[in-house]
């Protein structure tokens, strides 16, 4: 295991030492085993951070989800069973993103 800079909510302090093995750590520390369902959810939110420098909302997420990965992935349902509690935070901690300005 590699060691992780991170702030005192667990987010990453440089977003450039992301890697699909610190987000597999950075999962673990919130007991998520990342799946193939989950990295293409991590890969679709950071990609629309890469475009726009802004993290989505939660309904423009579900939206490009749905656009991106269909119906069935396009739900808020989808993303609470993958990402318990408050999906787009775990999403954006565990996608090496900045801390979504809403959530807590």
């Amino acid at each position: 295991m590699q060691d992780i800079n991170t702030d005192r909510d667990g987010f990453l302090k440089d977003l450039s030492d992301w890697s699909t093995d610190v987000a597999g750590q950075l999962a673990e520390s919130e007991s998520i085993v990342l799946t193939n369902d989950h990295l293409e959810i991590i890969n679709l939110i950071r990609d629309f951070y890469l475009n726009y420098k802004i993290s989505p909302t939660m309904r423009v997420l579900v939206r490009q989800v749905k656009e991106k990965l269909g119906p069935e992935k396009g739900r808020s349902i989808h993303l609470l069973t993958l990402f318990p509690d408050s999906p787009l935070k775990l999403l954006s901690k565990i996608a090496g993103l900045p801390k979504p300005p809403n959530c807590d």
